[in-house]
């Protein structure tokens, strides 16, 4: 038998069993009350993989379809390995919002959305000690590090998108927002020189993308295949010993000053990788553990669905609605001469994050920017029990633009949220911030597992936005505008474009 035709043969037989051992799984998790929940594609067990597969690519049809014919109430999309029940209305999204994590898990779906078991593959993979370290200490250093933030920005800015006099530079934006982001997030994660190192940029951006990217793959396969594709098609070993040996001089520098002069000593370096090397225990001491755990913060922190995706996202707002580009300057040029760049001033500027928050608010690309995992069988406050094993989200894009949440919802309003600010009372103006979670603003999710990382994020992204508008023209080419997104798994993209630069002319 000719090669090419045996393995034709192969892989059709290893596609059958795959298909038919998704088949029988969800079949035998057939359960009535979730038949009972309306369903947005195919509710058969069979057809319903076509269903799963057009979530990937029609998402946000799908979930705004289900919102609108059930709200207030429940629907439910097939993934391919477990039936996903969406949530509409305020009501019963505090019912999750309220849920304990012994019963609705924020943790399990990330871990199998990305298959960490194979793509992060942490030497303790029940310890997420760094979570408590972004949600506590890269919080509390954001205004003591934010000098430096700024001077790695303006060098970044700088090397990526160098001016000639007053002409305009063609910038591909999204790969230099990345390279920009990259370098100015991991001023505070390992800091100069490292952060500048053009190589160790590439290895942190192509990580996350391969976590994505494999984490997806793999899921597609029943549990005995997973390690075998893993092993198959993943890379990512290399990139974590590629990892271990930027990190290792440093580490080991560090360790050895420890040992002499203790926990603390003079100009003891403020930056993740040393609250890092201060709180790991056992094996996650190691410079292997280290390294491993560094490439996993780097992934919540720049991959392509959040920092470098939400920054993209505002950019092409801003060049879709130039009217906002002279009153955004005027409130930037009249902070920066009361306080300086500093967080304090960044803080003050409400146009800024208002537009920002607006932003995300009506192009939320994270359509379900959470999802719990139902441990034991879960009651809504409806009297609706959905079974243990059960996805929980809820659609942000289609609650964000509810005309029942926000006065036309559709229509983007810049100002939206810095016009409630002017009116609200002192109690009630953080409610309005972009870092803000509530049951009508989703974009950092809700409840006990909203982003941890997202005072750091919204302030990196503020303090971008307003570099950009107080020193540069910025514009699409001639003809362009908004480009495309791209629609995969639930998560839309911001499509590439080129963005003119120059030096701003008055």
């Amino acid at each position: 038998m000719p090669a090419d035709e045996f393995s034709l043969k192969v892989s059709f037989l290893v596609g059958f069993f795959i298909v038919l051992s998704l088949f029988v799984s969800r079949y035998f998790r057939r359960d009535p009350v979730l038949d009972a929940i309306p369903t947005v594609g195919f509710s058969d067990p069979i057809l319903s993989y076509l269903s799963a597969v057009r979530f990937y690519f029609d998402g946000v049809r799908m979930l705004k379809d289900g919102y609108q014919k059930t709200r207030p109430g429940l629907f439910k999309i097939a993934s391919f390995r477990r039936w996903m029940v969406l949530v509409a209305g305020s009501q019963l999204i505090e019912d999750v919002k309220r849920a304990s994590d012994d019963v609705l898990s924020g943790i399990e779906p990330m871990i199998e959305f990305i298959q960490a078991e194979y793509t992060l593959d942490l030497l303790d993979m029940n310890d997420f000690f760094h979570i408590d370290i972004i949600r506590s200490k890269l919080t509390r250093n954001i205004a003591v590090t934010f000098k430096e933030v700024r001077e790695e920005l303006i060098m970044a800015m700088d090397d990526f998108i160098p001016m000639c006099g007053d002409e305009w530079v063609k910038v591909p934006i999204q790969e230099t927002l990345q390279r920009v982001i990259c370098r100015t997030t991991n001023r505070i994660f390992v800091g100069a020189p490292l952060c500048r190192d053009y190589d160790y940029q590439t290895l942190n951006l192509t990580f996350a993308v391969n976590v994505f990217k494999f984490g997806m793959i793999i899921n597609l396969f029943p549990k005995p295949f997973k390690p075998i594709v893993s092993l198959m098609l993943s890379n990512l070993p290399s990139q974590i010993q590629q990892e271990i040996e930027f990190i290792r001089p440093m580490v080991e520098e560090r360790f050895a000053i420890m040992e002499e002069y203790g926990e603390d000593w003079d100009d003891k370096p403020n930056d993740m990788l040393m609250w890092l090397m201060s709180e790991a225990k056992g094996v996650e001491r190691s410079v292997e553990g280290l390294a491993r755990r560094m490439l996993l913060v780097n992934f919540a922190s720049i991959h392509t669905t959040s920092l470098a995706s939400m920054f993209t996202q505002v950019l092409y707002r801003l060049l879709a609605n130039p009217e906002y580009i002279e009153p955004l300057r005027q409130e930037v040029d009249a902070v920066i001469k009361e306080e300086g760049w500093t967080k304090a001033g960044i803080d003050k500027m409400y146009k800024i994050d208002s537009f920002i928050r607006e932003t995300l608010r009506v192009d939320c690309f994270i359509l379900l920017p959470f999802i719990r995992l139902a441990l034991r069988p879960f009651t809504f406050s409806n009297g609706v029990t959905v079974p243990a094993g059960t996805f929980i989200s809820i659609p942000a894009r289609a609650t964000q633009t509810d005309e029942r949440n926000y006065p036309n919802a559709d229509e983007f309003d810049g100002f939206r949220f810095a016009k409630l600010n002017e009116t609200a009372n002192d109690s009630t103006t953080s409610r309005h911030q972009a870092v803000a979670t509530s049951s009508e603003n989703l974009f950092f999710g809700l409840g006990l597992h909203a982003c941890p990382g997202r005072f750091f994020v919204v302030n990196e992204v503020k303090a971008m936005f307003a570099h950009i508008v107080a020193t540069y023209d910025v514009k699409f080419e001639d003809g362009k505008g908004v480009p495309r997104e791209l629609c995969i798994a639930g998560l839309h993209f911001p499509g590439k474009a080129n963005v003119l630069f120059r030096t701003r002319q008055k």
